[in-house]
């Protein structure tokens, strides 16, 4: 696996896993924008997916609004994102590209980095928590 992901198992369902992350990204103040359930969208679509697979957008308002402030572009990159999905083995697995690794593929502001670190080591903790 990348370096640019931070991953862990959970013994729990998806639907747990997923329910225990809500809360635990509510606990952090970040709001969740929006959860997609990828195997019902594709379901809606016609497409078999069986997998279960999550994907919960986060934000911070005032950490979002000053990346904003220092660099527009990087709208295209927000909201935060964390997955959790069952993985081939059965397994249920929390990940996300860490936001230090994301931010450096198209900024090289040294505060703007900085930024990334503080919200990466809260998303750490809420994935910790829900697992």
């Amino acid at each position: 696996m990348s370096s640019s992901i931070y991953q862990v198992s959970s013994k729990k369902t998806v639907e747990q896993a997923v329910t225990d992350l809500q809360a635990a990204v509510q606990a952090q103040k970040f709001g969740v924008l929006h959860t997609y359930n990828f195997t019902a969208i594709f379901a809606s679509k016609g497409v078999d997916f069986s997998a279960p697979c999550q994907v919960l957008e986060i934000c911070n308002p005032m950490k979002a609004k000053q990346v904003l402030e220092t660099d527009m572009a990087l709208s295209s990159s927000l909201p935060c994102r964390i997955s959790v999905y069952q993985d081939p083995d059965g397994q249920t697995q929390i990940n996300m590209v860490k936001p230090t690794a994301l931010l450096g593929l198209v900024n090289d502001d040294a505060q703007l980095q900085t930024l990334a670190s503080e919200v990466e080591v809260v998303m750490t903790n809420m994935i910790d928590q829900a697992q």
